[in-house]
């Protein structure tokens, strides 16, 4: 192998990341691993829904990951920002932050996504602690409790849905006018999910711990926990840049292999799929991995 020269390269290495540098190193492939460190879920205090690490923090899975991961000797792990990359007659090549230029046969952009915060006073402080995603993430902590939902449209009506099976005692906060349609809302009235249609100004909270939701009338609600759906975009643009398509909603297409729409680009974990959780973002990794090796085996045999 040439020096700054690898088969795959893996952009972003949280769990997905990972995840598929475990297997392509049990594969005996040469892989580079590059992460800024800046993972979504960084103020998220535990992961759950995750077999023998359930109730762990998230940071001590990563850094347990990695230290297995690094125990295989043909995978490199840098902290640096790739910032460029671009296809040639070989594979790619992807030049960093820090002015280093590597290139490999595949890339796998395993790199996540941000979430784009509202214009709340204190919800960013929230997010991930009490101002939450996902219920089967952390639904069972806050179950039984007075909850609030903030969404619109038809996530809000299938959030409504889903949360009705950890709580009893919803309210919908659409952050402006409801575009719910007219069934949508006898439905939650026949649930008595109440809705509040008053644009919020700010979240009362204690070291992220939410204790009120405050409206722009005044109106102040009670709450310790809440529901949010907001609009993410790509930690990287180089997916865009290369030419992946993305979803509506801003996520990479992929296929069942984790195979973008640019040949020996493959994507896996957050970036791919609103089903974020650590579990399915390992399973991607490792399904991307499985896929870029018999790819490669295929080729050469």
């Amino acid at each position: 192998m040439k020096d700054n020269t690898y088969e795959v390269i893996i952009i972003g290495g949280s769990y997905s990341g990972l995840s598929a540098g475990m297997a392509l190193g049990r594969a005996s492939r040469t892989i580079l691993i590059l992460d800024t460190g800046k993972p979504c879920n960084i103020q998220t205090p535990h992961s759950h829904n995750f077999l023998t690490q359930d109730g762990e923090t998230p940071a001590a899975i990563a850094e347990k990951a990695k230290e297995q991961v690094l125990k295989y000797p043909s995978i490199t792990f840098k902290n640096d920002k790739v910032i460029k990359a671009v296809k040639t007659a070989e594979g790619f090549e992807i030049t960093t932050e820090s002015g280093k230029n590597y290139s490999a046969q595949k890339l796998l952009f395993a790199s996540g996504v941000r979430d784009i915060m509202p214009n709340i006073e204190g919800f960013s402080s929230c997010w991930g602690i009490s101002v939450i995603h996902c219920p089967y993430c952390h639904g069972y902590e806050v179950k039984g409790q007075k909850t609030a939902l903030m969404a619109n449209g038809d996530i809000a009506y299938h959030m409504g849905q889903m949360l009705m099976q950890w709580t009893k005692d919803l309210t919908l906060f659409t952050n402006g006018k409801s575009t719910l349609t007219q069934e949508q809302h006898e439905k939650f009235k026949k649930h008595n999910i109440k809705i509040i249609e008053t644009e919020i100004s700010s979240l009362q909270h204690e070291k992220g711990y939410l204790q009120s939701v405050t409206l722009k009338n005044g109106d102040v609600h009670p709450f310790k926990a809440m529901y949010a759906k907001i609009p993410i975009e790509q930690h990287s643009s180089l997916p865009t840049e290369l030419g992946c398509t993305l979803t509506e909603q801003g996520f990479i297409v992929v296929d069942e292999f984790k195979k973008t729409s640019v040949p020996g680009i493959y994507a896996s974990g957050d970036c791919i799929t609103p089903a974020r959780a650590v579990v399915t973002a390992v399973e991607g990794g490792t399904k991307a991995a499985v896929s870029i090796n018999n790819e490669m085996c295929m080729a050469a045999f």
